[in-house]
């Protein structure tokens, strides 16, 4: 059992084709792997393609879907400090997917949709983790990690180049 609380939210459309569990497996399967000691709470929702679109363009002024999106939990502010309560989990942040896309990509890749979905968790709580895929350095340490975490937890995935 894990000391980390990870919230997972399917929206009703998607509930038929995903259950929390693996989603929720997997999102922890990171924290273990990654050594993350203190207990954390993070959200991982299951979307539609107009939600990710939404938030693409709201804050990383992309016009288009996307398969997932991260948010790191911002408690650091010029000039301000936020005190963690002691005793709490450290909020981590938000995981956002796109089942749409998921499926699309898992058609496209060979994968099941449920390792697509598990896939794209365990890519979403990295960045919340701070790791990113911006730089060929970055894309590898990245992949390296995913593809240890999808090895701990059994799964296989074709990753893309």
């Amino acid at each position: 059992m894990s000391h980390h609380t990870v919230e997972v939210q399917i929206e009703a459309p998607y509930r038929a084709y995903v259950g929390p569990k693996p989603l929720r497996r997997a999102a922890e399967a990171v924290l273990l792997q990654r050594g993350v000691e203190e207990p954390c709470e993070l959200a991982l929702v299951v979307s539609g393609d107009e939600t990710l679109h939404q938030l693409n363009r709201r804050h990383r002024g992309v016009d288009a879907p996307t398969d997932v999106l991260a948010f790191p939990h911002q408690t650091k502010s010029p000039g301000v400090t936020f005190i963690e309560a002691p005793g709490f989990p450290r909020y981590l942040g938000d995981v956002i997917i796109s089942f749409p896309r998921a499926k699309v990509q898992a058609a496209e890749a060979g994968n099941e949709l449920l390792a697509e979905l598990q896939l794209l968790a365990i890519h979403g709580v990295l960045h919340l983790l701070g790791y990113d895929d911006e730089t060929e350095l970055e894309r590898a340490r990245m992949w390296q990690a995913q593809q240890a975490v999808l090895d701990d937890i059994g799964v296989e995935v074709h990753l893309p180049d």
